[in-house]
């Protein structure tokens, strides 16, 4: 093995400072602000889901409605699937680097 710093393996591990709003500071690594943005994707198109819905629930049962309601949920399931394996791989990328040290 040998005793030199793997690069990769700094930045990877490497804190990253991130604005969570107007005035407030977070710190954390470039992995949790991944999974944060995809979680806040995530919740946007939730909400889109559930405007439409709720227009379906207060009578706009009209077929482009609920065709408009069953992409956003297409779109979901596929932002869901993505950041799963997103982060699954990230993961495993950063396990195989630790192991490797």
């Amino acid at each position: 093995m040998s005793s030199s710093i793997d690069p990769l393996s700094m930045m990877a591990m490497a804190p990253l400072t991130t604005r969570a709003g107007a005035s407030r500071e977070r710190e954390g690594s470039w992995y949790e602000a991944m999974a944060t943005a995809w979680g806040q994707s995530l919740d946007r198109k939730a909400a889109d889901l559930e405007s439409i819905s709720g227009r379906i629930m207060e009578g706009d049962d009209k077929p482009a409605t609920v065709t408009m309601l069953s992409t956003q949920a297409m779109q979901m399931g596929f932002l869901s699937t993505s950041s799963h394996s997103t982060i699954t791989s990230a993961g495993e990328a950063l396990k195989t680097m630790a192991q490797k040290n």
